[in-house]
């Protein structure tokens, strides 16, 4: 069984950036390939990016540019680097592991970008 826990998430002001992390544990965290997903108010949940466990990324066009996924499987845990935000990126952001079958998700972790 693995357990995701996301922090990070909070009230930011639009252009600004914030940091999102999601430590895993109970199980061997480098073979999983990571994800993190969004949901806002009234909409079905969203891939926002992905790594794989060779550290292959890939983004949804809406964060191409802006937003930088990465993992350090050191300290199992995976990152959500988000830049110039948009009251648009507005969302309950979650971390998901995944292999061969294997689906396995966080609470989810709110973040507001407002002014």
């Amino acid at each position: 069984q693995v357990q995701l826990v996301e922090s990070g998430g909070g009230l930011v002001q639009p252009g600004g950036p914030l940091r999102l992390s999601c430590a895993a544990s109970g199980t061997i965290f480098s073979i999983y390939h990571m994800g993190w997903y969004r949901q806002a108010p009234g909409k079905q949940r969203e891939l926002v990016a992905r790594i794989t466990s060779r550290r292959t990324t890939n983004y949804a066009d809406s964060v191409k540019g802006r937003f930088t996924i990465t993992r350090d499987n050191a300290k199992n845990t995976a990152y959500l680097q988000m830049n110039s935000l948009k009251p648009e990126d507005t969302a309950v952001y979650y971390c998901n592991a995944f292999r061969d079958g294997h689906d396995y998700w966080g609470q989810g972790t709110q973040v507001t970008v407002s002014s």
